[in-house]
């Protein structure tokens, strides 16, 4: 008896690559609680792979609690809420006030372009390419909404890249702010950020889904739930609807959709060599985006006489509010005078909307 307990015990089962996943779970766990590392997200995605990654579980099979949890992303459900939070919570006012901005947000999607071609030189396939490409918007919801509707088999590793790097930027984007910018740049300080009025502030999501809709259809229900948030915010007369968005039901959201994508991190899908071109691509197109944002920036900052900090070009990419904060954080250290969190959100809610934009051309050139 003792020995057909022993036999059916996951002990018996566990191969060395789910010895491998769950360590991979446990750093994704340290990087959020020991490093701080967005811990909203890695936590949940840590703990999913070391759920999926313990053998005879079942969590992952039909009828399973976790394959329920997947349902939400697999049916493009989970994406569109965590927009209509996020819009609940952003200020587009920086944005409003800055429209020039939009340039530096636009620029930022560069990496995602860029990355598809070098992703279908590499055998890819559009769908694929897309798919992968997309990662360097740093916009976790985007790529997810995007791969599970061109590339649904490569969820896991795309879906992993993409927050992994939503949390390090931090970590990744200084350096090529530094290699890209001079000190004397660096330090600009530029000045207040001027008031929207409340009416402007209202007509811009109204406004934004009627033209996306209208010239980009498949990226309204990224668009279009970003917009409903944000008017909720700003109409001043849904203020419970607005807080619910953007407490109690992001914050939901969020559990079930990290431990989903944790949940795809299994072995036998994860450790490939596919997996691992996944991850560096997502590297690339994000490094590039950041670069092109900065890039901008500079000829921005030729261009109006050294009143604009080239830096805010790298909170282009979407990942909202870290790139804007690492562009303060920077910035502080180069010039304890210098406040540009409010310059940054500009480009970097700006990065929001060009990702979702990108996401819906590639999903209509893809089919």
């Amino acid at each position: 008896m003792i020995g057909d307990f022993l036999a059916s015990t996951a002990i018996a089962a566990i191969e060395w690559q789910d010895v491998v996943m769950l360590a991979v779970g446990v750093l994704l766990l340290y990087l959020g609680i020991a490093r701080k590392y967005e811990p909203l997200l890695l936590i949940p995605i840590g703990f999913g792979a070391i759920l999926v990654n313990l053998p005879l579980t079942g969590l992952i099979d039909d009828g399973g609690l976790l394959r329920y949890f997947y349902f939400g992303i697999e049916s493009g459900i989970f994406p569109p809420l965590i927009f209509l939070g996020i819009g609940a919570l952003t200020d587009f006012g920086p944005l409003l006030a800055q429209p020039r901005t939009f340039l530096l947000g636009a620029a930022a999607q560069f990496g995602i372009f860029a990355t598809l071609i070098g992703a279908r030189a590499l055998g890819f396939d559009f769908a694929e390419s897309a798919s992968i490409a997309i990662i360097g918007g740093a916009d976790g919801p985007t790529a997810i909404f995007l791969t599970s509707r061109l590339a649904p088999h490569l969820l896991g590793p795309i879906a992993v890249a993409a927050y992994s790097y939503m949390a390090l930027v931090p970590v990744i984007q200084p350096p090529i702010i530094r290699l890209l910018t001079s000190r004397t740049e660096r330090r600009v300080v530029m000045g207040d950020v001027k008031p929207v009025s409340r009416r402007v502030k209202i007509i811009f999501p109204i406004a934004t889904t009627i033209v996306a809709g209208l010239v980009i259809p498949a990226s309204v229900p990224l668009i279009g739930m970003l917009m409903l948030g944000n008017l909720l915010r700003e109409s001043g007369v849904a203020n419970r609807l607005s807080q619910t968005a953007q407490n109690e039901l992001i914050n939901i959201v969020t559990i079930f959709l990290g431990t989903a994508i944790g949940s795809r991190m299994d072995a036998a899908g994860f450790l490939t060599l596919q997996t691992l071109l996944i991850i560096g691509l997502g590297l690339v197109a994000f490094s590039v985006g950041t670069a092109a944002g900065v890039l901008l920036g500079k000829v921005m900052y030729v261009l109006t006489g050294g009143k604009v900090n080239p830096m805010i070009g790298a909170a282009g990419v979407s990942a909202v509010p870290m790139a804007a904060r690492v562009v303060q954080k920077v910035g502080q250290e180069e010039n304890p005078k210098n406040f540009l969190l409010m310059h940054a959100m500009g480009p970097n809610v700006a990065g929001v909307i060009g990702s979702a934009v990108a996401a819906g051309i590639l999903l209509a050139l893809g089919g």
